[in-house]
């Protein structure tokens, strides 16, 4: 079965024709895409006139036959969601800071592992790696020198 846009709005031509001399490159391709398409031409040439795969000139054509032009725009992925709440990074980088002592503890520097163990029993959060929070502690700005973690910035 052959895949078509549909019918466009006087006003849709109208945008997409200035579209095309749109600086946006990719842009102005997927609506090359769509005219192509709305004159009845066929994925497989539209694919060869455009230089995408197949598949990608069907998303096109699906993504403005279901969103009209606002689906010819890219859709930004939101990324890996974030590991730690600000207050559970400021809680890492708050403990790790602190002399162990001064919170009553027997040792008198801290590990990663130690660290670990104190986040959890103290609610900080439920689980978490060591090597997690030494990612986070670097991206925090700390560095370890020799017995305590400290920032670049002293």
């Amino acid at each position: 079965m052959a895949l078509y846009s549909r019918a466009l709005k006087a006003d849709e031509r109208l945008r997409m024709e200035e579209l095309l001399a749109d600086e946006d490159e990719e842009l102005a391709r997927r609506v090359r895409i769509v005219l192509m398409s709305s004159q009845r031409e066929g994925v497989h040439e539209i694919s060869a006139a455009v230089g995408l795969h197949p598949i990608n000139v069907r998303k096109w054509i699906h993504r403005f036959n279901k969103y009209g032009l606002k689906g010819l725009y890219p859709r930004r992925s939101p990324g890996r969601p974030r590991l730690f709440t600000r207050e559970q990074r400021d809680a890492i980088v708050g403990l790790a800071t602190t002399d162990p002592r001064v919170l009553g503890l027997e040792f008198d520097n801290w590990s990663l592992q130690r660290l670990r163990t104190q986040l959890i029993e103290r609610g900080v959060m439920n689980d978490v790696s060591a090597e997690t929070i030494r990612q986070e502690l670097l991206r925090s700005g700390l560095v370890f020198d020799e017995r305590r973690w400290v920032s670049l910035e002293r």
